[in-house]
């Protein structure tokens, strides 16, 4: 089968396309045909080594995909590596089947990156009617998600994004302000765009970007850490979260695979809100499987907005 293979670490080049085996069977997993498989920033980190996990290599990248089981069942699955290909296998616990109201392009979307800003926002944070809530990478993947998902719930989203046409689109899909997250007082125009502290905020980035928004949160507020796309790690100031007593937490999806509520739950949901029209997956570039370098390149020059995907037929 076909499958993009990293043979070892470094830039979007090491991603080629070889044939390899079909996977081994293995308990609890069912084989799938892959139509579609999602790309995230977790697999730039994978590619560069820098990943929470590590990988051994050969590998093949990709944690979600949809497909089908037996050419029949239409469904949409988390796995932990090996989703780049024409073939892969699935959990039966990460795997559920895809609503005919929902579209494959919409529910690569929802496995990995609609369920991680469902968990972030009401597993992680709690959010609650009348809270204000910072979302940074308002236009992304999980961003563009967090937006609708807190903006429906009732939270007041500022909304974080790097150009006039991301902001745009923030707003459009509900927050209720936006702020130039590439800005040296990125603070100031949090506070002034919130009319003040905030109760709760999500985080990404790492560096600067966290001790700023860190510095916008209220006492007795939480901030919710998912990512450090900016490549450093970051010393958290312990005395000034005491002082403010401010909860901090961090989040992996991963951490909920063995769950057996928690990512039904989620799923249930999101595939609800999506049928119904409450909530919209943006729909980024699909390219061939042969073009994951490139994707990977758009990806890490922030030039994309919504979900990434390679389709694996073409």
């Amino acid at each position: 089968m076909r499958a993009i293979v990293m043979r070892e670490f470094g830039g979007p080049d090491v991603l080629r396309l070889e044939d390899v085996p079909e996977p081994a069977p293995r308990a609890g997993h069912s084989p799938v045909e892959v139509t579609l498989a999602g790309v995230n920033y977790a697999d730039v980190h994978v590619r560069e080594d820098t990943y929470l996990k590590p990988v051994e290599l050969p590998y093949t990248p990709g944690n979600e995909v949809v497909g089908t089981i037996d050419g029949m069942r239409r469904v949409v699955g988390l796995c932990r590596g090996g989703g780049y290909a024409e073939r892969a296998l699935l959990h039966r616990r990460v795997t559920w089947d895809v609503p005919d109201a929902v579209s494959d392009e919409q529910a690569v979307a929802l496995a990995l990156q609609g369920n991680s800003a469902w968990h972030l926002l009401f597993t992680s944070l709690r959010i609650t009617a009348g809270e204000t809530v910072v979302v940074p990478a308002a236009a992304g993947g999980v961003g563009s998600l967090a937006v609708q998902l807190a903006a429906h719930a009732g939270a007041r989203v500022i909304a974080l994004a790097g150009s006039p046409e991301k902001r745009k689109l923030a707003q459009e899909l509900g927050a209720h302000a936006v702020v130039d997250s590439t800005a040296e007082d990125l603070t100031e125009r949090i506070l002034e765009a919130a009319g003040g502290p905030v109760e709760a905020a999500l985080e990404m980035t790492g560096g600067v970007t966290f001790e700023q928004i860190l510095a916008a949160v209220a006492p007795r507020g939480r901030l919710a850490v998912y990512g450090f796309a900016g490549g450093g790690e970051t010393n958290v100031p312990t005395r000034d979260l005491m002082a403010r007593s401010i909860t901090l937490s961090g989040f992996w999806l991963p951490q909920l695979y063995a769950d057996r509520t928690a990512l039904p739950t989620s799923m249930q949901a999101l595939f609800g809100a999506v049928a119904d029209g409450s909530l919209k997956p943006l729909i980024g570039a699909v390219r061939p499987l042969g073009e994951a370098a490139r994707v990977h390149r758009d990806l890490a020059a922030r030039t994309q907005t919504g979900k990434l995907a390679l389709d694996v037929t073409r």
